[in-house]
């Protein structure tokens, strides 16, 4: 059973069924929103990002992870969950039955997705060591649209706040530095040219800063893609993160976000970044997330060194 260099935690099945009661009834009141409108049919052009762009089902969400260097007792039934190992262990009262403990199986984790973790721990260490940047002002969204017709925008239900030619004339008057590949990659043929960077790929670990909005909402992505070793909190604050950031992306976007509730249940309104105001408003929302999504990387570079030490100092 892999550990840590120093003991297991162990958790009583009564406390970890508690945290895992408490998880999954955060996961649901997460999620509550999204998953009544999927029952109706209806469309948020907000929220509905974070459930197509990344792929984490509303049932992933809710599966409750303590983390490595973590032994959950009697749990039996986590022996069938992927990256688990079930170990015998006996209660010292006497005459307790033997139970079956439950960790998270390092080795085969590691076995499969050791390279991924490599790539996150070098890109989230990156990231935190580079200047975030507090300039673009969230052109990134205007350059998706740039020049494009109205049948040919992502968001067809979704008219642009100051129409076609205006925004056009906000791309061409303004500097473009996004740094983000994954919103670069979605500018227009027009468009590509006029930013600053040509970030790849590759250059992504080169390029990524915390004051980017995208770079912040992908914390989620990271910790959904490290699964068992990152703790239940974490992915749910990375989500929290992502979901608030996404309202802001759309509200400073072309886009009219207007008709349209926020996750507290306001109306969403728009942050007119064409404007002197909006862009002061713009970058103060920027640096609060750029200091959350920094706490966050950090609590996903913990999870990755307990994980690290527990696969270098298994049970003997």
């Amino acid at each position: 059973m892999p550990r840590s260099s120093a003991p297991a935690r162990v958790l009583a099945r009564e406390e970890w069924s508690r945290l895992e009661a408490a998880h999954r009834e955060r996961a649901d009141g997460l999620t509550a929103g999204h998953r009544e409108r999927r029952r109706l049919g209806e469309r948020h052009p907000v929220e509905d990002f974070l459930w197509t762009y990344y792929s984490v089902k509303p049932t992933e969400l809710r599966r409750w992870h303590p983390g490595p260097a973590v032994v959950l007792a009697d749990a039996a039934e986590r022996g069938a969950w992927r990256y688990y190992t079930t170990v015998s262990a006996r209660d010292p009262s006497p005459g307790a039955p033997e139970r079956a403990d439950a960790t998270v199986d390092l080795e085969a984790f590691f076995s499969r997705r050791g390279s991924t973790v490599d790539y996150v721990d070098t890109l989230l260490r990156r990231t935190l060591d580079r200047t975030p940047r507090f300039g673009c002002f969230g052109l990134h969204e205007w350059a998706m649209v740039y020049r494009m017709r109205p049948e040919q925008l992502r968001h067809v239900s979704l008219p642009l706040r100051i129409g076609h030619e205006a925004t056009d004339r906000v791309v061409e008057e303004h500097p473009i530095s996004c740094s983000h590949f994954d919103a670069f990659r979605f500018f227009t043929p027009e468009a590509a040219p006029l930013n600053a960077l040509q970030p790849t790929r590759e250059t992504q670990p080169e390029l990524e800063q915390a004051g980017c909005l995208h770079a912040g909402m992908d914390v989620y992505k990271w910790a959904a893609k490290l699964g068992p070793i990152v703790p239940g909190e974490v992915l749910l604050d990375a989500f929290v993160l992502a979901r608030d950031i996404r309202q802001v992306d759309m509200r400073a976007s072309p886009y009219d976000v207007r008709g349209f509730t926020g996750a507290s249940g306001s109306a969403l309104t728009p942050i007119p970044i064409e404007t002197a105001d909006g862009k002061r408003e713009y970058a103060r929302l920027q640096r609060g997330f750029a200091e959350r999504g920094n706490a966050l990387r950090l609590r996903v570079l913990d999870a990755i060194a307990a994980a690290r030490s527990g696969l270098a100092h298994p049970a003997g």
